[in-house]
């Protein structure tokens, strides 16, 4: 059984590698001095900056928040059982459908004054990271021990006091963990971005309009008939992959980290 085992697990890392190696082979080729500034994805890679940080700004926030109140307050009502099934559902609601979603009630209607504009893309990007950072959130809460909280209220403490000196802190390193994931998670997310950033040529730091990002930028070079734009798009994936294995290896060492300590 361990033979059987072993063999399965090759057989699916096979499709891994070989992705790999593409990407490498093909995306370590594209590089070139100008790449990263002004003949490759340097408004790519600022797009998606700026649209993932302002998604982690209301996200994570909220996200943490209905977390603590699921675990402090709403742990066995009604209300906090009924959010709870809503946060998983959106965990599997597909990434198209936030997208389609903000297209409906702000591109369509103009809202903010535009049509497509970065703001938007980040909403949509917000609104699929919420329940991940949310899940994430409560799991964590949960593992800081009852007693920290028992001594705390025996002492005097307001709720409120305990929530924000002994769980958070307590909980801090799995709440980065699971951020950086959920920020890991929308970076490397296309359909939400076509729907409601869209692409444009050139840099572009005002999230009010048009806003280029990495995924859309794939998405469109990938297609052309020009072997540079295509090249460009192989070489916009390797940065892409490499930016959120950064995320991925800082959230291991976080967790790692909240583990010993």
């Amino acid at each position: 059984m361990r033979g059987v085992l072993a063999a399965a697990t090759a057989v699916a890392l096979v499709p891994l590698v070989l992705i790999l190696y593409f990407l490498i082979k093909k995306g370590l080729g594209s590089w070139s001095g100008n790449f990263f500034s002004t003949g490759g994805v340097k408004s790519a890679i600022l797009g998606t900056l700026e649209m993932v940080g302002l998604a982690t700004l209301i996200s994570v926030p909220i996200g943490i928040g209905v977390a603590l109140y699921l675990v402090e307050y709403g742990r066995e009502s009604r209300f906090g059982s009924m959010v709870r099934y809503f946060v998983d559902v959106m965990t599997g609601v597909p990434s198209i459908v936030f997208g389609l979603f903000v297209y409906i009630a702000l591109v369509l209607t103009n809202t903010g004054g535009s049509g497509f504009a970065g703001w938007k893309g980040s909403v949509a990007l917000g609104l699929l990271m919420l329940p991940i950072v949310t899940r994430s959130a409560e799991v964590v809460l949960l593992l800081v021990p009852d007693s920290l909280r028992e001594a705390a209220l025996a002492l005097g403490a307001p709720r409120w006091r305990v929530v924000a000196r002994i769980v958070l802190p307590t909980a801090l390193p799995g709440l980065v963990t699971g951020s950086l994931l959920a920020i890991a998670r929308g970076a490397g997310e296309t359909a939400p971005l076509l729907f409601t950033a869209t692409l444009v040529n050139g840099t572009n730091l005002d999230l009010s309009q048009r806003t280029n990002s990495l995924p859309a930028q794939i998405f469109s070079d990938i297609g052309q008939a020009q072997d540079r734009l295509v090249g460009r798009a192989w070489g916009a994936a390797l940065t892409l992959v490499l930016m959120i294995l950064a995320l991925t290896l800082i959230a291991r060492l976080a967790s790692r980290r909240s583990r010993l300590t």
